[in-house]
């Protein structure tokens, strides 16, 4: 009867343990009283951008100001809207991809060719260029692999538009031109702002 009652009890404590973690579970879960969403924790810490890829305490880009363009096989167009240089010595470029053609379009391409990368439709192979100095800067990686760049850039239909971003090392501050360059793209020569 002993065995009996002991199962009994650890069962009993079992729900219990469960239950309360559950209930702290939820609680951290809840995103808080103000309605406002829970933060996504799964962006790179380096860049934590908004589902329109500009950070939450930075006024967005312009999308009326145009920087730089680039126009690419199949009707696929590139709109640079700020390539602004930051006190951390990075330099964040963003605009948004268009699809004039008549097929979805996959940005596949435009990813870069390492191994480790697990971005798969990304612009991780976007690079900034300086002429002059002659350098190329390649996106940002963060500790897990993800480029700071536009992730998941698939499925763009005919007629629709997403912004990006991608975040490099900043150029030395006397560098104020670079020509920004994704694959199967001509490169767009943009002005780095302060």
């Amino acid at each position: 009867m002993s065995i009996r009652r002991t199962t009994k009890a650890a069962r009993g404590a079992a729900v219990t343990a469960s239950a309360v973690g559950l209930a702290l579970l939820a609680t951290g879960c809840g995103g808080g009283d103000s309605g406002a969403p829970a933060p996504d924790h799964d962006k790179p810490a380096a860049h934590s951008a908004t589902p329109d890829g500009n950070d939450p305490g930075t006024p967005a880009a312009d999308a009326n100001k145009v920087i730089g363009e680039m126009k690419g096989p199949d009707g696929v167009d590139v709109t640079l809207h700020s390539a602004a240089r930051d006190s951390g010595g990075f330099v964040t470029v963003e605009g948004t991809v268009t699809n004039h053609g008549t097929r979805a379009f996959n940005a596949i391409d435009w990813r870069s060719n390492e191994t480790e990368l697990k971005s798969r439709s990304s612009i991780s192979g976007a690079t900034l260029v300086d002429k002059a100095g002659k350098k190329r800067y390649l996106v940002l990686r963060d500790t897990n692999g993800e480029c700071l760049c536009t992730t998941g850039l698939s499925g763009l239909l005919p007629g629709q538009s997403r912004p990006i971003f991608a975040q490099f090392p900043a150029p030395p501050a006397k560098v104020t031109e670079v020509d920004f360059q994704l694959p199967t793209m001509p490169p767009a020569t943009v002005k780095i702002t302060d």
